[in-house]
Formats: structure tokens, sequence, C-alpha cells
């Protein structure tokens, strides 16, 4: 039997299952959330003979109605084949499920007809059993969305995991629109315009006239060093909050020069620090 790693998110209603699959999701895991339980040992096998999976994480719960009966036969016959499985089970105290419930306003999957309250209670009756099956059990109570990936990446990615955040860096012309998908842009209107000057007029921010010229003003130093440090500054805090992706634009009048040249500079500048980064100058061809 090929080694494959299987964890099973298991647990109440609202206590971050979800969370936990995305999780495992980024850290490389094979994701399949709401399995039929009888279906876990002919999934399990299949898997086994797709060479690229490894790492498999599974959400059963309550949605399927016969989990708290089946599932202890089932992941019985799944380490009899040789699998090896961890069940981690989620839970968080009545209140707060109460709560989460109230705030996303979606329904208990055992409250059709009761209060959110009785549907708890019931659900916990029914998942005691597979509680104690449990290799480890998170209470998420007190935990927020980010403290809670920080602790299944801390315990499930692998030591060599590259968890840097995707950064693109992106030049624009604010004559054709502000891109839809940046996180940070930063106007660079006010910097020397080579459009002006007519031997560079027709060159671009890749250019090294055009650079020159562009460099070669007080301004442009100043804000170079302050909009960089300032990137510098926040980038581990989005990555502390777990974000994945982020787009820091640069714009200019028509995309060409000022744009370019600043985007390419922060483009040089982050290259050498560990991101997985792509540079893009969506206007630069445009008249």
């Amino acid at each position: 039997m090929r080694d494959i790693q299987i964890v099973i998110v298991t647990g109440l209603s609202g206590s971050g299952k979800s969370v936990a699959i995305k999780c495992f999701e980024d850290l490389g895991f094979y994701c399949v959330d709401n399995l039929p339980t009888a279906l876990l040992p002919t999934f399990a096998d299949l898997c086994a003979q797709a060479s690229e999976i490894h790492r498999i994480a599974l959400g059963l719960d309550i949605r399927d109605r016969d989990f708290p009966v089946t599932f202890p036969e089932q992941i019985r016959l799944l380490r009899q084949r040789g699998f090896s499985c961890e069940i981690l089970f989620l839970e968080a105290r009545d209140d707060v499920l109460i709560r989460r419930y109230s705030e996303t306003r979606r329904k208990h999957p055992l409250a059709e007809d009761v209060p959110v309250l009785e549907g708890i209670k019931l659900e916990r009756e029914k998942l005691a059993g597979l509680r104690e099956l449990a290799d480890r059990i998170i209470d998420s109570s007190d935990c927020n969305v980010h403290q809670l990936r920080a602790a299944f990446a801390s315990w499930y990615g692998a030591p060599h995991q590259h968890k840097r955040m995707t950064l693109s860096v992106l030049s624009f012309g604010y004559k054709y629109g502000l891109p839809f998908n940046a996180d940070l842009v930063f106007d660079v209107r006010f910097l020397p315009n080579p459009h002006f000057v007519e031997h560079l007029r027709a060159g671009t921010g890749n250019n090294p006239p055009v650079v020159e010229y562009i460099l070669a003003s007080q301004v442009t130093q100043d804000f170079l060093k302050h909009c960089f440090d300032f990137i510098h500054f926040l980038l581990p805090l989005y990555e502390r909050e777990g974000k994945a992706y982020l787009t820091i634009g640069f714009g200019c009048t028509a995309g060409r020069h000022r744009s370019v040249a600043v985007a390419n500079l922060l483009y040089q500048r982050l290259q050498s620090q560990g991101y997985h980064i792509s540079l893009t100058h969506r206007d630069i061809e445009k008249s």
C-alpha cells in the first residue's frame, strides 16, 4: 500500500470544520467535504492509485445522518487496509456556537424545527462516541479564523513548505481605468513625466534613459523610500492575517512611463525576499 496521509475532519457544526478544510487545501492536501461515510474506504483505494495524491483531508459530519453509526466501522476498515488515518475533532461551547449561527444566519443541520440550542445538544449526544475516537480535539471557542489557520498550518504543514504570499506587481494607466483586482494602488502621476520630454516620449519605463530621468528627481527618491518602506511594513502583517495573494498597482496617466519604472523597481526589490512574484504592465502597449 502506497503511503498516504489521511486526516478526517469532523466535529460539531459551526466549530470551524470549513476553515480547517480550506487550510488543508492551502497546505496541499487533496480535500473533499461532506463525503458520504459509506464511500470512505472506496475513495481511499482510488486515491492510492493516483500517484500525485499523497495527503488527503476529508470533511465528515452529521450532514450524513448515518455518519455517527457507520463511521467507526469504516475507519476500522480503512486502517485494516494499511491507511494512516488521523481523526481531527472540532468543538466549541454552546454559547459560541449559538452566536456563530446567529451571525451567519445559517441553519443547524439538526435544528430544522427546533431552536438551535436543541440541535447543538442533540449533535453533541450523537457525536459523543466519535469524540472518544479522535486523535486530536480542538476547542475553537476562543480562537478566531486566523488563529485556527495558524494552528492547522503548524501541525500539518510540511517542514519545507513555502508559506510566503503570492505577490503581483502591476502598472496601469488611469486613462484606461483602475485595475479591478488591485489590493494596494499608488498614484504616481506627481512624478516627473517623460511624456513631455521629446526624445523620451516614445520610450517606456523599461528604457534606461526614461528611468534615469524619473529617478533624477529628489521627489522620486523620497517617494520610493517612503512607498517601499510602507509596503515592506505591510507585507508581514498581511501574511500574519492569512492573506495568500496580494496585488500592488502603480498608476500614471497612460501606464507607459512612470508606473512602469516604479513597478519594475519594486519587483526587483521583492524578488530576493522569498515571495512568489509576478510583474505585469497592463497598458504599456496602448497608444
